[in-house]
């Protein structure tokens, strides 16, 4: 296929090569970052566009997103599919989404779970808004950049399932730190709660496959110094999308009302901003000394 690609940050760049490598012909566009050996560049983000079978963008917020879509789509030839994989608030999927289909294009609102590293071996999932048939047409390029694309109904649907995923990973992430917190406080050795609640009802991707304390269970950014895999100003943002997506719909969210709070004071009051969202637990350890 032919596809312009604009966003080529952190995610965006692996994505793009990761697409080029198996036979596509990528155009890429970016305000910042370079274009990545590869990748043919573009002056623009409608150049990109222009004559392409699907145009991918993975960009910052939804303001950002409806900018590009407004410069993006006019250029683009009808019956090709634009689809965004950046995160977003759901309102403003929908409304790129109207813009696209009265262009006579396909649309998909198409986040993914995963980080760099996915993004870089190609092991993504995608939560997929959008017709059936933008689906279909965009399922060989999922193939290639993620293991798994979920097909989660019309326009939007992507965008609710991230939030939705998202806001249980924030809290669940919370409950973790603070549990290991607790353990050293009544003097449970940390290797010893892990063998017990990763066996247990109490465990979840954050203890089993993303342990914050260092040393323990796989690889996470916890034995790196905490860097980030996945920055703590990006769970805030996350979580302040589902926060933004409860009010709108009404929805009851406690917990995840509160994981936003904490998240926000950790990220914008302490020493959060540029660590991994699992440093919450050297935060805990700290408030309990």
């Amino acid at each position: 296929m032919k596809i312009g690609f604009i966003g080529l940050g952190n995610m965006g760049a692996p994505m793009a090569v990761n697409l080029a490598g198996a036979g596509h012909e990528v155009t890429g566009f970016d305000t910042a970052a370079p274009v990545p050996a590869g990748i043919t560049p573009a002056a623009s983000a409608a150049e990109a566009a222009r004559n392409a079978d699907v145009v991918i963008t993975m960009l910052p917020n939804g303001p950002i997103l409806k900018m590009v879509a407004q410069q993006v789509i006019p250029a683009m030839t009808r019956g090709a599919v634009f689809c965004d994989c950046s995160t977003v608030d759901v309102n403003s999927a929908r409304v790129v989404a109207s813009m696209a289909t009265a262009a006579g294009l396909g649309a998909l609102d198409a986040p993914v779970s995963g980080g760099i590293g996915g993004a870089q071996n190609g092991t993504l999932t995608f939560m997929v808004g959008g017709s059936g048939a933008s689906f279909a047409t965009v399922s060989p390029l999922f193939e290639i950049m993620g293991q798994k694309a979920v097909h989660c109904g019309e326009a939007g649907a992507g965008q609710a399932a991230k939030i939705c995923n998202n806001m249980i990973l924030g809290a669940t992430m919370i409950a973790t730190c603070e549990a290991f917190a607790l353990a050293d406080k009544l003097g449970l050795d940390r290797q010893k709660m892990f063998d017990v609640v990763s066996t247990s009802s109490g465990y979840s991707w954050s203890m089993n496959a993303y342990c914050p304390a260092p040393g323990i269970g796989p690889q996470s950014p916890a034995d790196n110094d905490y860097r980030p895999g996945f920055a703590a100003e990006l769970m805030l943002k996350d979580l302040n999308l589902a926060q933004e997506a409860a009010r709108s719909s009404g929805a009851q969210t406690p917990m995840g009302a509160l994981a936003q709070q904490v998240y926000e004071q950790f990220v914008e009051q302490e020493d959060g901003r540029g660590r991994d969202f699992s440093a919450m637990l050297p935060r805990f350890v700290k408030l309990n000394s």
